[in-house]
């Protein structure tokens, strides 16, 4: 989450002005309980029910959304059911890191990487904000590629970006993303070849490597349970779409937060993938919103992580009867047992 105002206000990104394609709606209690049909109307189709959330909370959080939510049907096909300005090229902040982390994988899986190679933390490379590594004070560790990547997607470790940038420079991130079909996912290239900015995305382009991600596609089918299995963890972030869950609940959703600020106010994003109780991706999503205030509230009591926390809870209530039974593919995690020590 590094503040770099005066270079993201230089190279701004198109008009944040643009349309929406999804309206405004009255506001629903922001507990969460918005999936009830509004007074004298009947039930609702699901995906209707997560339309109008979507736009009640857009409503009350305020800024502009980009977004994408997709659902498989009964019929198990997949279905856009929010489709809100979803080819915005945006900065993706930390959700970037999970398209580095892609990046990284297909480089073990083409045997020019190892999991289990060893590269040394040393103080010079140490970047603060959001992670684990800048708390230690002290540095001289050697960890694997393995666990740089853990830190990366499980506490969006900064530090660990620049140990990606190692082993897969920036030119090569974007050659990697290129020829996996993503047209606007990139990394922002500095002087340093090993470096970079996090760089831009889409709703739509997340959306589609959210969808292989599961469908195991995108990757070897060991990349990605080895990715899944990070961004399924429990351990992982709880402030959004994952807040009003049981812990069974959470370990059902593989989530990629988001968070920053530039010229025209805070950022706030999260991405994810919901799985049916068979392990079988049913339903994605990809939020982006910016220009939204309250920029040094980067909690759970943000107005658009607040938004997140609701869809959360009606994207997964709206799942809970489906079941995706032509998967291709399926995930599952280990079972959570708690440990005290010995």
């Amino acid at each position: 989450m590094a503040k770099q105002v005066s270079r993201r206000a230089a190279i701004g990104i198109g008009a944040a002005t643009a349309a929406l394609v999804a309206t405004p709606g009255s506001a629903t209690a922001a507990s969460g309980a918005g999936t009830a049909a509004p007074s004298g109307v009947g039930p609702q189709p699901t995906p209707e029910i997560i339309r109008r959330v979507y736009r009640d909370q857009k409503a009350r959080a305020g800024g502009l959304w980009h977004s994408h939510v997709a659902m498989v049907d009964s019929a198990g096909a997949l279905a856009v059911v929010v489709d809100d300005d979803a080819d915005r090229v945006t900065y993706g902040y930390s959700v970037q890191k999970l398209a580095v982390a892609v990046a990284v994988m297909d480089k073990i899986d083409r045997g020019e990487l190892r999991l289990d190679q060893r590269l040394d933390l040393t103080a010079d490379i140490i970047l603060g904000g959001s992670g684990i590594y800048f708390l230690q004070t002290v540095w001289g560790d050697e960890v694997t590629v393995a666990n740089f990547l853990t830190a990366m997607l499980l506490v969006s470790d900064n530090t660990a970006v620049r140990m990606c940038g190692r082993v897969v420079p920036a030119l090569e991130i974007n050659q990697i993303l290129a020829a996996k079909g993503f047209t606007h996912t990139r990394v922002e290239p500095v002087a340093n070849p090993n470096r970079f900015y996090l760089g831009v995305t889409t709703p739509r382009e997340t959306h589609d490597l959210l969808w292989r991600l599961a469908n195991k596609t995108l990757l070897s089918a060991r990349s990605c349970n080895f990715l899944l299995g990070i961004l399924r963890w429990i351990n992982g972030y709880h402030d959004g779409v994952r807040r009003d869950m049981s812990s069974a609940e959470r370990s059902r959703v593989a989530t990629k937060y988001g968070a920053d600020y530039d010229s025209r106010g805070a950022a706030r994003h999260e991405v994810g993938i919901m799985f049916d109780a068979a392990g079988a991706p049913t339903l994605t999503y990809a939020f982006f919103a910016d220009s939204l205030g309250d920029l040094d509230n980067y909690g759970g009591t943000h107005p658009a992580v607040r938004a997140h926390a609701v869809l959360g809870r009606t994207m997964f209530d709206a799942i809970a009867p489906i079941t995706n039974r032509v998967a291709r593919a399926h995930h599952s995690i280990p079972h959570f047992r708690p440990v005290n020590g010995g």
